[in-house]
């Protein structure tokens, strides 16, 4: 049996994947968009289906490999996740017709499920159940620079070889990179956490008894709504910038402000978030959703735009962390996982609807600003719907050392 690395070369080596996986498989899409519009002729639906494709694979394929993580195989899952993304690329480099687009997106999307944040996250509680939270902790800080890296690579890359070319190298990255990054840093026997303690268990909040609450459901559409907003803008955010009249250069110069945004917002969660209520940082991570949709529909300027890219960057990096920490508050530590995994499918519903329905939507709108002042609106809807999902009162009863573990494991 091999030795594992430790500790401080796992972390590096998986946040290393984690950035290039988010970046290639997450966030380089956008940047295909016109070339691949331009090249072949499709229109913005129908290659927004792709995308939408590989987000609803993301989801269907979420379970399964969470199981098989929990069955002690995540090496071999982030393993063949990275190689199964690098050959969808490589795929994707060669498609000459929309059902090999939406079969290469479903590969695609099937990679996103076995490599992005939660099978990491759940490998590392797996193998240090002692020093797990900085783990996590240090992979969304890294992955955090996944956009700002995306964007200009991309450019970059399609600038000197062409789109086609650009996608066969990014698999070769993933296929001969990543792959081998992944189980280099996972092989050997991890470490096994223990069990949790029973008065835990008693205090803790069942999935049956979550789905009976109306917090659960609130909060539900809170961040369904909110990933549905988050999605439509990603997938669409090159092309936005092309209607408001800026070169694909102008538009970089603000977008890569978005990674520096998410990591600042983590850093200050990281110093600070023990001394702010899940709650009270809630409203303001999900305020700053549509304040920044808001700017960027109604304004030109490039300050204007800077500050449209600070506050989607910050609030999207730290949007997850408040899911993390709200939800032991609430319904307590024990069957969090569950609950968290339930509220998650139907937010990666909506995520995976939301580029293809906002592209049909921009068939009836006059133009990305009346659909970005519609992404805005549904953000409001989703800060409501937060600020409405008070805590339940059954959670007031256990102990608080229990709730204090669960918010500090998850911070």
């Amino acid at each position: 049996m091999p030795t594992p690395p430790s500790y401080r070369s796992t972390v590096s080596a998986l946040a290393v994947g984690q950035i290039v996986c988010w970046a290639a498989l997450y966030y380089a899409f956008s940047s295909f968009v016109l070339p691949m519009q331009r090249a072949l002729g499709w229109s913005k639906p129908e290659l927004m289906g792709a995308f939408t494709v590989g987000l609803a694979m993301w989801g269907a394929a979420s379970y399964a490999v969470g199981a098989a993580i929990d069955r002690g195989r995540g090496r071999k899952v982030m393993t063949l996740g990275a190689a199964l993304a690098g050959v969808g690329f490589g795929l994707w480099s060669r498609v000459d017709n929309l059902p090999m687009l939406y079969l290469t997106w479903a590969l695609l999307g099937v990679s996103m499920a076995m490599t992005l944040y939660e099978p990491a996250f759940n490998v590392l509680t797996k193998r240090f159940p002692d020093r797990y939270v900085r783990g996590i902790t240090t992979l969304t800080l890294v992955g955090g620079f996944a956009s700002t890296l995306s964007f200009p690579a991309a450019a970059w890359l399609m600038a000197w070889c062409g789109w086609r070319d650009a996608l066969a190298l990014i698999g070769v990255v993933l296929l001969v990179v990543v792959a081998p990054l992944h189980a280099w840093a996972l092989q050997g026997t991890p470490e096994h956490a223990a069990p949790p303690r029973a008065a835990d268990a008693r205090a803790d909040s069942t999935l049956h008894e979550a789905l009976r609450e109306r917090a659960f459901w609130l909060l539900a559409a809170s961040f369904t709504l909110y990933w549905f907003a988050a999605a439509a803008m990603w997938a669409h955010l090159m092309p936005a910038f092309a209607a408001k009249g800026r070169s694909e250069a102008q538009a970089l110069a603000v977008v890569v402000w978005f990674g520096p945004a998410q990591v600042l917002g983590r850093l200050l969660h990281f110093a600070f978030g023990r001394a702010i209520a899940p709650r009270t940082l809630g409203l303001v991570v999900l305020g700053g959703l549509p304040v920044s949709l808001a700017i960027f529909a109604l304004a030109d300027r490039t300050a204007a735009l800077l500050v449209f890219a600070l506050l989607f960057g910050f609030a999207n990096g730290l949007v997850t962390m408040v899911r993390g920490s709200l939800l032991p508050d609430y319904f307590e530590r024990q069957h969090v996982g569950r609950i968290s995994g339930a509220m998650a499918s139907i937010a990666l519903l909506a995520r995976a609807a939301a580029p293809l329905m906002t592209a049909w939507l921009l068939v009836a709108l006059p133009g990305y600003r009346e659909l970005l002042l519609g992404l805005s609106a549904v953000g409001v809807a989703s800060l409501i719907a937060f600020a409405l999902a008070e805590r339940p009162l059954r959670g007031a009863a256990p102990a608080s050392s229990g709730r204090s573990r669960a918010s500090s494991e998850s911070a």
